[in-house]
């Protein structure tokens, strides 16, 4: 009988254990699928870690001074008297007849331009110019970070102001964006909105640029320069913000976005870099030519890229001539632009010609006046050459592209927070909004501007500022 008994309880006790294990198991099974699916949706960030670009071991003891103070650009009789010397003594290469700009900047036209710099162009009215803003310095990683930073004259009643970071690049400074930020600390009054929308502007200097240190460090890339610019805003009290960037200004608020993404109320971008070609854009590509609709292309994205091999190899290979020489020996060639205010000026200018739109390659003049004063782009000259900060500037290349040549390595992060993007027709390159969904997760506008080149801000500063209020004034809504 006990023989029958005990099998019996042990089945019993059995069911009833499984009865037990069976949900337990499926709950912990259940679990780690969750754990497993979110983490897959997990937003993935850049590491933020920390830095030192002093001169020298950085210091164990005491904090870094966080003092934030004001500065002020100065000049001297001694500054222009050896700029005016250095002009006076500049020798000139004939240019090929019939060359225009195909060979670099047309030494005629050099001629013209160095005439107005050394008998017209007034440094101590420019310096005034500059000055119209206040300017700032604060020590972040051991270099001091020059800003300027300028609040709205009026707020209206019942108006939040949203401050907005903004990155120039190279050869560019922070005098870039002087034109549109009078458009966005007081839209009303040049016409730009009801008053729905006011920002108080913030635009740092990159690190080794204009009145930034220059780092004395090796390895200061654009990750370097997104935190020190996240480090900025968090010591100007800020604890969200809007960013926007062109050029390396692009790529630095890009990295901000990945690296802090709960700071970044908003992204907006006048240039997309994507670096390598996946197979699926190659494919885009091949096909884009005949049948654009199907692989998410538009009439003016494929009248943009096309034809893909002139517009994305051809005229990026003569464009990029000065990329390779910076991405690898930088301090060789910047002896002689340091040295030289004419060779400086060549160096520099003859970006604002086929950067600003590709067909000034064929004019004698390169078209530079058509957009800009020479005022206004001897000042951007001038603010590389009284700071001798054109090597360092030039080394920028190679801290970033000689560890990821592709420029894609943090494209993997990808790029979570509300992105605005305005396409210039103009531009070095054009990104189609369906490939830059590849990086850009969340692009709440994409506007394909009507005209300008590289330098938005610099030549387009209505059209630049009404994108991003648009944009802006859509994120508000979300």
């Amino acid at each position: 009988m006990w023989q029958e008994i005990l099998p019996n309880a042990w089945s019993f006790e059995y069911s009833q254990k499984n009865a037990v294990l069976v949900p337990v198991a499926a709950l912990g099974v259940g679990g780690i699928l969750i754990c497993w699916l979110r983490s897959r949706h997990k937003i993935k960030t850049i590491e933020m870690g920390d830095g030192w670009w002093g001169s020298g071991e950085r210091s164990l003891k005491g904090r870094e001074d966080d003092s934030i103070r004001p500065f002020k650009i100065e000049t001297s009789d001694k500054e222009i008297e050896d700029l005016h010397r250095r002009l006076d003594q500049a020798r000139y290469t004939p240019h090929v007849e019939g060359a225009a700009f195909h060979y670099g900047f047309n030494s005629s036209y050099l001629k013209e331009v160095v005439s107005y710099w050394r008998n017209q162009f007034d440094w101590r009215k420019q310096v005034e110019v500059l000055n119209k803003y206040p300017h700032f310095h604060t020590t972040i990683e051991g270099i001091d970070i020059h800003f300027i930073h300028v609040k709205p004259s009026y707020v209206p009643h019942g108006r939040a102001v949203q401050p907005l970071l903004m990155v120039h690049g190279w050869p560019g400074s922070f005098y870039e964006f002087y034109k549109i930020i009078p458009l966005l600390t007081e839209p009303a009054k040049h016409g730009l909105n009801e008053g729905d929308l006011v920002f108080e502007v913030i635009c740092p200097s990159i690190p080794g640029y204009g009145f930034s240190e220059a780092p004395h460090q090796q390895g200061f890339d654009s990750i370097a320069t997104a935190r020190i610019f996240h480090k900025l805003m968090k010591r100007l009290g800020f604890k969200e913000y809007y960013i926007q960037g062109g050029d390396w200004g692009s790529r630095i608020t890009t990295n901000m976005a990945q690296m802090l993404p709960q700071s970044v109320r908003g992204l907006h971008l006048n240039i997309v870099f994507l670096g390598k070609q996946s197979l699926g854009r190659l494919i885009s590509i091949m096909l884009g030519a005949y049948v654009p609709w199907l692989v998410g292309l538009s009439r003016e994205d494929a009248r943009r890229v096309y034809p893909f091999m002139q517009k994305n190899v051809y005229d990026l290979l003569r464009e990029s001539g000065y990329l390779h020489i910076q991405a690898t020996k930088p301090d060789t060639a910047g002896c002689g632009l340091n040295d030289s205010p004419v060779g400086l000026a060549a160096y520099i200018l003859e970006k604002f010609s086929t950067w600003t739109d590709k067909s000034f390659l064929h004019k004698d003049d390169g078209g530079l006046e058509s957009k800009y004063s020479l005022d206004e782009l001897l000042t951007n000259v001038m603010i590389y050459w009284v700071t001798s900060s054109i090597v360092s500037s030039m080394r920028y290349y190679k801290e970033n592209i000689s560890k990821d040549p592709n420029l894609n390595a943090y494209n993997r992060f990808g790029v979570h927070v509300p992105t605005g993007i305005a396409a210039f027709p103009q531009e070095i390159v054009h990104t189609p909004r369906t490939w830059a969904k590849d990086v850009y997760k969340n692009i709440v506008t994409y506007s394909y501007m009507p005209r300008g080149g590289h330098f938005a801000a610099f030549e387009e500063p209505k059209l630049l500022a009404q994108d991003i209020m648009q944009f802006v004034r859509k994120v508000e809504q979300m």
